[in-house]
């Protein structure tokens, strides 16, 4: 009788360990098919600006913030009307080299001969605050300017939508930028950027912003 009892004892911890087993693999699985298509999404609809400075010197760190304020300055002219990420990609591209002559020039008018590269890629971000509106950490699309050697502290923001021109002293990005973002976003998608005090939403940000860490982490080894 001892011995039919263990034996169900016995089976029953083994079917309860698998079963925890399982849950587990479940839920781990659905956690990256959910940060998987919200970064995707996110990722589709957003087109970054990316400038890395010379070098970490004082001067070198000051022309970086002089090259992006006269290319975010170019890119507002001539896309002032875009509705889309593709059309700001598009227009982009279609201006590269004059994108890349105002970065020289700037360069050249406080008298430094450092070279540019610049080009469109898919590149890691970390998590970035515009105002009332924050971007978890991802791969995103972005126009890349490189300034001379390329290893001093580097500046990004959003072109598309534009959150490059949130106001500072607010903190508020421009309703016209959040629109642009909602037509594109689920409503749960939206509410995770928006910096909304809600617990669940928070802790699904967190649960983004870790996994994309981790897949960023594991990419560059």
């Amino acid at each position: 009788m001892n011995t039919l009892l263990n034996i169900i004892c016995s089976k029953k911890v083994k079917y309860t360990i698998i079963f925890i087993f399982l849950l587990f693999l479940y839920i781990l699985v659905s956690a990256f098919s959910y940060v998987d298509a919200v970064s995707q999404n996110l990722s589709n609809n957003v087109f970054r600006l990316h400038v890395i400075a010379n070098s970490d010197s004082e001067n070198d760190q000051n022309l970086k913030y002089l090259v992006r304020d006269n290319i975010l300055s170019y890119m507002n002219s001539i896309c002032k009307d875009v509705s889309t990420k593709q059309e700001a990609i598009n227009i982009v591209k279609n201006h590269m080299e004059d994108f890349k002559k105002i970065a020289i020039d700037t360069i050249n008018s406080e008298g430094y001969d450092y070279s540019v590269d610049i080009g469109i890629g898919n590149f890691s971000f970390p998590t970035k605050n515009y105002g009332d509106i924050s971007l978890p950490s991802g791969y995103y699309d972005a126009l890349r300017i490189k300034i001379g050697e390329a290893k001093g502290q580097n500046w990004w923001c959003v072109m598309f939508p534009p959150l490059c021109f949130v106001d500072v002293s607010s903190g508020i990005v421009s309703d016209e930028s959040k629109d642009i973002m909602k037509k594109d976003l689920s409503s749960e998608e939206f509410s995770l950027i928006s910096n909304e005090d809600n617990s669940e939403i928070s802790f699904k940000f967190k649960l983004i912003e870790f996994l994309q860490n981790v897949k960023i982490n594991l990419a560059k080894n």
